[in-house]
């Protein structure tokens, strides 16, 4: 893992040239100062990284978190979401979601269901975790095919790596007027240079979400019409309780979570979901075990997912997936100047879906790999290389209760192979480009699907033919930094030669599955093909940061604090290289600017995000207009003392959407398969305090 440069502000730097946020009681006029955090980009403690990570953490997590992962990062450069309401959102990483981003816990799998469906929620509660990093392009290899778009991961401490002395904790209480929010969290940590032991537990409701338009509401109890989001309720709690061990030469610890959650699916009124997750974790580091190794690391985590859709409150399909999650790591000592891990990784999963919208079949799915990573540090920079071999086995079961699926199964030997270079230009400039070939072993779904399946209005048939899903990356990347002030830019392509799409076949379906019926008055769902074209991603991150006021700005005054220009953007394009089409679900260029100010204990920030019209879609795809939400958020640090017990404090409040301004994501498929029905929040104030002692 690497020690280096914390997260800025806005969290949309690079590693390598981010600054973070001091606390605001201490922090000088001078502005943010440099402190270190443990990244998941570099497995060597490299303070410079080839690839592009960004990290979100600290007091600027507490202000940004939302209810799911996906819109607690929207906005990132590079970094989109899924946005099925605001319950159920994964991360869009480049214009890739699914599959093909992976989503983290502690450098582990997190095994659920989101990926399968877009109305499937992520279970992770962002308002319990420490930190979450994003790792873009060609970097993720070594967390395997399955992130060719990227890794997100979320990082606690349910574990304890490090020794403790004496008791420490946080609290956590928040509410917000746009969605009814009533939020509080709460944990404690306690130990010695022995033993350390973790306790945290959550709890958040919220009510239907307001937005600027007037929208219909078939659900029992609710008007028939009102400025919210029908069925966009929802209710969250859990918790977790870890400990460790802590050797001369190491740690060993284990943890056991729960993630429980009711909400509805915004594009039926009257389905909800109720979702339940446990993760039991283990984890440890043995640091020199033999005169080659400076360390040997290992994670193992074992995932019980189950979730029940509800109609009316009558249960319906039922989804679970249970597996397992093995990652040992290596750290070898440096060969004539070649520092690197060797490491290998399993995992299992076992999928069922049963009801009458169980499009997948009951499957099983194993992966093996072996991995290695090296760099090479040099006089202008640094080297770096990565290669990853698998064999994957995914074998649908059938459903004894559904006879249309196919029964069988594939096995698939997935290679990928990475190249990274950093070049240290001058005292102010770096210049890095990342090479990478990745292969993708298709998904039980992708294989096997043959069903209706609500959540995109469609009926969606897989492919058992289906081979490899193969692509080649190029990435280059520009930062500057020169006291307060930076900047930087990368610019990608990804060339896939097999980018399994999901694509409209022309026939229509019944519930029953017969094709293309006689008969008008059967309902049909328009059917969707799982098929291998190719398709080109290519794209562009910026980011800048300018001191206009303070130590080494524009205007070196200190005395009124510190005021920076924080701008942002990114824009990617995606199109089927077979036909010339866009691809689906692609977020529009965006630009975003802010003014950040700070002094002593005070700090404000406010800016707008620009969202440009959306036109490049399928023919089957809805466009979307161009928009601008403002924001603005605040905070106030101060420490207290309580029965001897020092305590610091953190009053912060956020407005979203300031202009209460009408906007339909271009990402989201409910903009295309339930227009006008979720439109994006409207105007919420958000107020928080958060408590650490």
């Amino acid at each position: 893992m690497a020690c280096l440069a914390g997260a800025v502000a806005g969290f949309s730097h690079p590693v390598q040239a981010q600054e973070a946020s001091p606390p605001a009681a201490t922090a000088a006029a001078s502005g943010p100062s440099l402190r270190e955090v443990t990244v998941t980009g570099n497995p060597l403690g490299a303070t410079d990284l080839i690839v592009p990570v960004s990290t979100l953490q600290g007091a600027e997590l507490a202000q940004q978190a939302r209810g799911t992962l996906g819109e607690t990062l929207n906005g990132t450069p590079g970094v989109s979401s899924t946005y099925f309401g605001p319950n159920a959102s994964r991360p869009i990483i480049r214009g890739l979601d699914g599959d093909r981003i992976r989503v983290l816990n502690n450098g582990g799998a997190t095994l659920d269901a989101s990926a399968l469906s877009f109305d499937h929620a992520v279970p992770l509660e962002p308002i319990t975790v420490d930190r979450i990093e994003v790792l873009r392009g060609p970097g993720a290899l070594q967390y395997g095919g399955s992130a060719v778009g990227g890794v997100v991961n979320v990082i606690d401490n349910r574990i304890p790596r490090e020794a403790l002395n004496g008791v420490t904790g946080k609290v956590d209480l928040g509410g917000a007027t746009g969605n009814g929010e009533r939020s509080s969290a709460a944990m404690v940590e306690g130990g010695n240079e022995r033993y350390a032991l973790h306790v945290d537990g959550f709890d958040r409701r919220t009510d239907d979400v307001k937005v600027p338009l007037s929208l219909a509401c078939e659900r029992a109890g609710s008007p028939a019409q009102a400025s919210r989001i029908c069925n966009s309720a929802s209710r969250a709690q859990g918790g977790a309780l870890g400990g460790s061990v802590f050797f001369d030469r190491g740690y060993l610890g284990a943890s056991v979570a729960t993630y429980q959650t009711t909400y509805g699916t915004v594009a039926e009124d009257n389905v909800s979901i109720g979702m339940r997750s446990n993760r039991y974790a283990l984890e440890g580091e043995w640091r020199q075990p033999v005169a080659l190794l400076e360390n040997l690391k290992f994670q193992f985590s074992h995932s019980d997912y189950r979730h029940t859709e509800y109609e009316s409150g009558v249960a319906g399909t039922r989804f679970s997936n249970q597996g397992n999650d093995l990652r040992l790591e290596a750290r070898h000592q440096p060969w004539s100047g070649v520092q690197g891990v060797v490491g290998f990784q399993a995992e299992s999963g076992r999928f069922a879906a049963v009801g009458d919208e169980a499009f997948a079949p009951y499957s099983r799915s194993s992966s093996q790999a072996l991995f290695v990573h090296e760099e090479l540090p040099t006089a202008w920079g640094k080297l770096s290389a990565g290669a990853r071999t698998e064999q994957v086995t995914v074998r649908s079961l059938g459903n004894a209760d559904v006879d249309r699926f196919q029964v069988g199964e594939r096995r698939f030997n997935p290679h990928s192979l990475a190249l990274g270079a950093l070049w240290n230009v001058a005292p102010a400039w770096q210049l890095t480009s990342n090479l990478a070939y990745t292969e993708r072993a298709p998904k039980d779904y992708e294989l096997f699907a043959n069903g209706p399946h609500l959540a995109t209005a469609a009926w969606e048939t897989g492919n058992s033919a289906l081979g490899k899903e193969r692509s080649t990356s190029l990435e280059l990347g520009a930062q500057w930094k020169s006291g307060p002030h930076q900047a930087a830019l990368n610019a990608y392509q990804t060339r896939f030669a097999n980018y399994i799409g999901l694509l409209p076949s022309g026939d229509v379906l019944s519930a029953e599955g017969q094709r293309n019926p006689s008969d008008a008055s059967v309902s049909t769902y328009p059917e969707y093909r799982y098929v291998g074209i190719r398709a080109r991603f290519t794209g562009l991150e910026g980011r800048a940061t300018v001191r206009l006021q303070g130590p080494g700005g524009l205007r070196p005054v200190s005395h009124w604090g510190a005021l920076d220009l924080q701008l942002r953007g990114d824009l990617v394009r995606a199109i089927n290289a077979d036909t010339q089409e866009a691809l689906p679900r692609i977020a529009p260029a965006r630009l975003g600017a802010s003014l950040a100010w700070s002094l002593g204990p005070w700090s404000l920030r406010g800016g707008f995000d620009h969202a440009a019209a959306q036109s490049r879609v399928p023919s089957d795809s809805r466009a979307t207009a161009a928009y601008t939400l403002w924001n603005a958020m605040g905070s106030y640090k101060t420490t207290a003392q309580w029965g001897g017990q020092r305590t610091q404090l953190l009053w912060y409040a956020r407005l979203d959407n300031l202009t209460n301004q009408l906007a339909y994501s271009a990402t989201s498929i409910l903009t295309t398969t339930a227009f006008p029905k979720a439109p994006l929040p409207g105007r919420s104030l958000k107020v928080g305090l958060q408590l650490a002692f």
